[in-house]
């Protein structure tokens, strides 16, 4: 009969310490194999070079090492660098390396396509097929964190959740691997470092301050007003603008950490002055700054990137208020690896 074997990196670190003490070995030797699988990243037993013979095949018997492959690699003109990424099951999701003159980000996916529905994004057009577990995320940060060193010769400075996916809807797995980027048995990066974008769930960003997360917070806002919202962000129905708004104000007031608001300006969609006034008056809430970011067309036409003089009228507007926008240029255009176009074309 065929046992199914564990994936061993849904063990703790305790939990592997007691297999090796029921199979008559070492506690420690659980350690051993915790820093190959985390800080090392091994793929599989047999990397692990500092562990007997006997042990490892022991190990290959009980478990797998469900590790990701990245099947396809994607560079840019700029220097941004595409993942398509192969799952266990054959399943794919992509991940995308920005890097600037003093910085790499790592842009990571949370889903197999996405639970929402925005009508200006490519991945909201895959159905959700199923969130990703902690190591698969984890998994993507690596690879990118390699691939950093290799082409740009620096580690990964930064994280952000902006890839496929909605991550306050794979909360706990999420949540799960921003632990172990952060822990010194995992990249040990500081959680500063690391921005998760929602598109707006009041319930979780209420959990999320109850849990005292130490991470940044950016919300994908893109109008400040009820009917506009809902017409480009459907889902907008079931959590309003006054929802947001409320779990927002109790973010902050939980962890006095100022909210970044990504929105892009589409022509004859959100680049009016009502537009405008209705981002500052939302802006007024709790301590803010904005992105205004290109937008990266999805071949339907029915979005298309408002004006610079739309922008501008933002920008000036925002600055005379004292709020903080910085207008960020699309990166990897030329293979689908900007904001929205993450589509699986692979």
């Amino acid at each position: 009969m065929n046992v199914k074997k564990k994936d061993i990196r849904a063990l703790t670190k305790e939990e592997l310490r007691v297999f090796f003490e029921d199979n008559n070995d070492k506690a420690f030797r659980g350690n051993q194999v915790y820093e190959w699988l985390w800080s090392k990243g091994a793929h599989s037993f047999m990397d692990m070079t500092n562990i007997s013979k006997e042990t490892r095949e022991m190990l290959e018997k009980n478990f797998v090492i469900n590790h990701i492959k990245v099947d396809q690699m994607q560079r840019s003109t700029d220097g941004t660098i595409k993942n398509a990424v192969r799952l266990h099951d054959g399943l794919i999701v992509e991940s995308v390396l920005i890097p600037t003159s003093t910085r790499t980000t790592a842009c990571i996916s949370s889903q197999v396509g996405c639970s929402l529905d925005c009508k200006f994004c490519a991945t909201a057009r895959l159905k959700r097929m199923r969130n990703l577990n902690p190591d698969e995320i984890y998994d993507q940060v690596m690879a990118i964190d390699k691939e950093s060193r290799l082409y740009h010769n620096r580690p990964l400075s930064n994280v952000v959740f902006m890839g496929m996916g909605e991550p306050l809807m794979n909360y706990n797995n999420v949540l799960s691997a921003i632990d172990k980027i952060t822990s010194i048995d995992g990249l040990a990066m500081s959680p500063k470092r690391i921005t998760l974008s929602t598109s707006g769930v009041p319930k979780m960003i209420k959990k999320m301050a109850d849990d005292q997360v130490r991470f940044k917070l950016a919300v994908s806002l893109h109008s400040a007003i009820e009917e506009v919202r809902t017409s480009i962000m459907p889902f907008n129905e079931n959590f309003p603008l006054v929802d947001l708004k409320e779990s927002l104000e109790y973010w902050y007031q939980k962890t006095k950490s100022r909210i970044t608001y990504e929105y892009v300006v589409w022509n004859g969609i959100n680049d009016k002055k009502e537009d405008i006034d209705a981002l500052i008056k939302f802006c007024s809430y709790v301590p803010c700054k904005v992105n205004l970011i290109e937008y990266n067309p999805i071949d339907d036409g029915v979005f298309q990137q408002a004006s610079k003089t739309a922008t501008d009228n933002y920008i000036k507007a925002l600055e005379s208020r004292g709020i903080v926008v910085n207008v960020r240029r699309s990166r990897g255009k030329d293979i689908d690896a900007a904001c929205g176009q993450l589509a699986n074309k692979s």
